[in-house]
């Protein structure tokens, strides 16, 4: 089940008992000054999409009451942009998430960081993030291409892949986990969940985003899961015999 509502995650997370969630990913903001004015002007490789400015103007992190109460309602957290406000959390961690974005020509951030709590190595994850030039890449001298089967339609100016949020799913969650994300912003995150079977609660502030991003997550909720398909694969198979595609 997927629980996505349009308010201020302090206020959500609220309501929720001590360590009701297994696992948080968050991608708060990062106190940098982004808001998406400015996106479509900062890339010399392809053309960037216009946002919309959203919500509570990214002048500052979280503060540490947010941390706080993210820690207070669950027992481990992937927390993306915490190299700009590690003092806000403030642990160690040995295992963090480094997401290479392979994005060439501009003067946004080749890498993205995420702090985890987990006790294991640093982890590297690579995908093309380039406006239409997505994917995993594939190096050939300079040249990087992403793989334009994955593209996804960008609605939200700090959008990560759903492959992303696939990738920490599959490596540091357990089937059954709840999963928390507090600033869900595309629905990427909560896709992701639907798609491989995880109980979800996001939360949304921005009223834009919010309906943008919700139609999103109706849109591809309407198709069927990963785990349907390949059962539904698998009771045709049991009805019918595997067939042998050797044969002509």
């Amino acid at each position: 089940m997927i629980e996505y509502t349009n308010e201020d995650c302090m206020t959500g997370m609220a309501r929720y008992p001590d360590k009701h969630f297994d696992l948080a990913i968050v991608d708060p903001p990062y106190g940098i000054g982004e808001n998406g004015d400015k996106n479509h002007s900062r890339s010399k490789r392809a053309v960037a999409k216009n946002y919309k400015s959203f919500s509570g103007f990214d002048s500052e992190p979280p503060d540490c009451e947010y941390f706080q109460q993210l820690r207070r309602v669950s027992k481990n957290q992937i927390i993306f942009g915490a190299n700009h406000f590690i003092s806000q959390i403030p642990f160690d961690s040995s295992c963090w998430i480094v997401w290479d974005k392979v994005n060439g020509d501009n003067d946004f951030a080749d890498c993205e960081l995420a702090w985890t709590s987990f006790k294991t190595a640093v982890r590297k994850f690579t995908f093309m993030w380039h406006g239409m030039m997505q994917g995993r890449s594939m190096e050939s001298g300079d040249k990087m291409q992403g793989n334009k089967r994955l593209n996804e339609i960008r609605i939200h100016p700090t959008q990560k892949p759903v492959a992303l949020y696939k990738w920490l799913l599959t490596n540091y969650a357990k089937p059954g986990d709840k999963i928390l994300d507090t600033h869900v912003g595309s629905a990427s995150s909560l896709i992701a969940c639907h798609d491989m079977g995880f109980d979800a609660v996001g939360f949304e502030l921005d009223p834009d985003y919010y309906r943008a991003s919700n139609q999103r997550l109706d849109d591809f909720m309407r198709q069927p899961r990963i785990d349907q398909f390949h059962q539904a694969v698998q009771e045709q198979v049991d009805l019918f015999g595997r067939p042998d595609y050797r044969k002509p």
